[in-house]
């Protein structure tokens, strides 16, 4: 890819990856509309890294608040709000595992399409807005159950079809749900660690295997600036998430929806 595809795509995945308007329909726009090449496994790979990058950056208290506390439980058998957090993570995060490595063949073959990504973008977008829009802000992360977290588990699992939006869905649920605005996007984001970073792996699996040559300055590039573009993103998205709400990203959906929809039809 030249530069500026890179600096672009790097930037758009960093910005996209975190917020509930789907990564996989921005990326796969320059191609449609700019006639750009796929951007390969190599780069898939490197915006991984970087947006895991930033969410661990940015948690990086929270995580081993978490992390230590899950071990301590395990070792000890005391349950901690924290210890607990860990516990509701792993379990919101099997539904999806499970449903990739059961739908991953249909999805690729039959699911991937602008038509598809076009409605998903405008569905899921209009259940995000109701979400905000008639849910409760009552509850918190400590408020989290068994039942809460496998919906949102579950919801997850429907991201991997191309267009819901990982971080949407999960924060629809959760408002539906009761959560609080804040509440819901800081489990998502926590909740996006263990999935990008398998998908990262599976993805570096499938890349040594390969033999690819690696555009190593190109991928260098993609990493630092998702990174940045990724940790810039979910700062100012919790910043301002209580005082803009959801409805500026259900516009921007429905807004983005239809201009795919025009690309398919015209």
């Amino acid at each position: 890819m030249l530069w500026y595809q890179i600096v672009f795509l790097a930037v758009i995945q960093g910005l996209t990856e975190f917020l509930p308007i789907s990564s996989s329909a921005h990326l796969i726009l320059p191609a449609q509309l700019l006639g750009w090449q796929d951007q390969g496994l190599a780069f898939d790979v490197a915006v991984h890294v970087g947006t895991l990058l930033a969410i661990v950056g940015y948690f990086r208290k929270d995580i081993m608040q978490i992390i230590v506390a899950w071990c301590v439980s395990i070792r000890d058998k005391q349950s901690t709000p924290n210890s607990r957090l860990g516990w509701w993570i792993c379990l919101a995060t099997l539904p999806a595992c499970v449903a990739g490595l059961v739908f991953d063949g249909f999805i690729e073959t039959h699911l991937r399409s602008l038509e598809v990504i076009a409605y998903t973008t405008i569905g899921f977008g209009v259940l995000l807005w109701l979400s905000d829009r008639y849910g409760a802000t009552t509850k918190s992360e400590q408020d989290l159950g068994f039942k809460s977290v496998l919906y949102i588990g579950f919801a997850q699992a429907l991201a991997l079809i191309p267009g819901t939006s990982r971080s949407g869905i999960t924060m629809t649920a959760a408002r539906f749900l009761g959560f609080s605005r804040e509440s819901a996007a800081r489990f998502s984001f926590l909740l996006s660690i263990p999935l990008i970073l398998a998908a990262g792996g599976l993805k570096s699996i499938e890349l040594v295997s390969s033999n690819l040559a690696v555009d190593w300055g190109g991928i260098f590039m993609g990493v630092i600036l998702s990174a940045i573009s990724a940790y810039i993103c979910i700062y100012l998205f919790l910043k301002w998430l209580n005082t803009i709400g959801f409805f500026p990203f259900f516009v921007y959906r429905l807004i983005l929806g239809l201009v795919l929809l025009v690309i398919v039809y015209l």
